[in-house]
């Protein structure tokens, strides 16, 4: 047997998010020039206004189209702007500089978290009409300004913060329910979850049910120090997408911690920074195998994003190394295979 015959390749798209002021058919056009095989579509700029799409058929059928006049396809969409309304507090001049206008509308806190809780149902939606199971985001989070954790905070809180989340998204994962599509949270600081033990308890908040799941990104665990590879075997039920995007670790002297010191990205005093993939201290070829082994077999996604580099140069380059890890795996188990002798 032919060994592309038991798995097609992966795509590799481009998460459009980090390119978001240029134009989608722009961001298509490079995409297609560095040979990936498709886009996740960020909800950010011109290149996809979910309001809109919810609205009008033919508004999704120009971004279907753009995407096939460059042999293009889509994969996956995010919504991380308006996920991250849902349960923050505060709201504040942050979230006013990255939502749009429908979402912010006057500025009252709660007024916010609704429409954006509308916002990720309508990205639900508008990711069936685009023909894809998959919505990749932010969740937000009420406890997030607690995590130092001084002044004493009472477990009443945090159990509440998770109370919170729950009826918030319940409502939201119906919707992902009844349209058939999933999830993908990001796990990352200022979310309900951005660590292990805090993706356990959001999955209980929820009821584990399956329209939430994970994102493996990388990045974020790297600078925790958390144990990336063994992430994916533990949620090996929950990984339903993956964005590669590297993070090299630099102990400054000791200066530093891993919240940085508020220096600014790119600055080589903070301690670590997002670099070009493959080009940083993610155990990319452990993490791959890990994949393989637990049979993920969706998008591969580049969020290109290194301070150090242009980033026409850095995201072609990602592009060749992520298909450079996406080896065939076995076409049976080793235990099939000696089974047989």
């Amino acid at each position: 047997m032919d060994a592309m015959e038991h798995k097609p390749r992966q795509p590799v798209t481009l998460f459009t998010g980090q390119w978001a002021d240029l134009p989608f058919e722009e961001v298509a056009a490079l995409a297609a020039g560095w040979g990936y095989d498709g886009l996740e579509i960020a909800a950010s700029g011109d290149h996809l206004d979910l309001q809109r799409a919810d609205e009008d058929d033919a508004y999704v059928q120009s971004r279907l189209d753009i995407l096939d006049r460059f042999g293009l396809k889509v994969y996956a969409i995010s919504n991380h702007l308006a996920g991250q309304a849902v349960c923050d507090d505060p709201i504040d001049f942050r979230h006013q500089a990255i939502l749009r206008p429908y979402v912010w509308g006057d500025g009252d806190a709660e007024g916010v978290r609704q429409r954006a809780a509308q916002d990720m149902k309508r990205s639900a939606r508008v990711a069936r009409k685009l023909g894809v199971d998959t919505v990749v985001g932010f969740t937000g989070s009420k406890i997030w300004p607690y995590v130092a954790m001084f002044p004493p905070v009472p477990a009443s809180v945090i159990d509440e913060g998770y109370e919170d989340f729950a009826r918030r998204w319940n409502p939201i994962l119906d919707v992902f329910d009844d349209q058939g599509v999933r999830f993908a949270h990001e796990v990352h600081p200022s979310e309900i979850a951005y660590d292990y033990y805090t993706l356990v308890r959001s999955l209980e908040a929820v009821g584990h049910r399956e329209a939430f799941g994970v994102n493996w990104d990388p990045s974020h665990m790297m600078w925790q120090q958390i144990d990336v590879v063994s992430f994916i075997w533990e949620f090996r039920e929950r990984i339903y997408h993956v964005d590669c995007k590297d993070t090299r670790v630099r102990p400054a002297g000791g200066r530093t911690g891993v919240l940085g010191s508020h220096l600014p990205w790119g600055d080589p005093r903070r301690g670590w920074d997002f670099v070009s993939t493959g080009h940083g201290d993610v155990p990319w070829e452990d993490a791959f195998r890990a994949l393989n082994s637990i049979g993920y077999r969706g998008p591969i996604s580049v969020e290109w994003e290194d301070a150090g580099m242009d980033r026409l140069h850095g995201a072609a380059e990602a592009v060749k190394f992520v298909r450079s890890l996406l080896w065939q795996p076995p076409a049976a188990s080793f235990d099939a295979a000696f089974s047989n002798q």
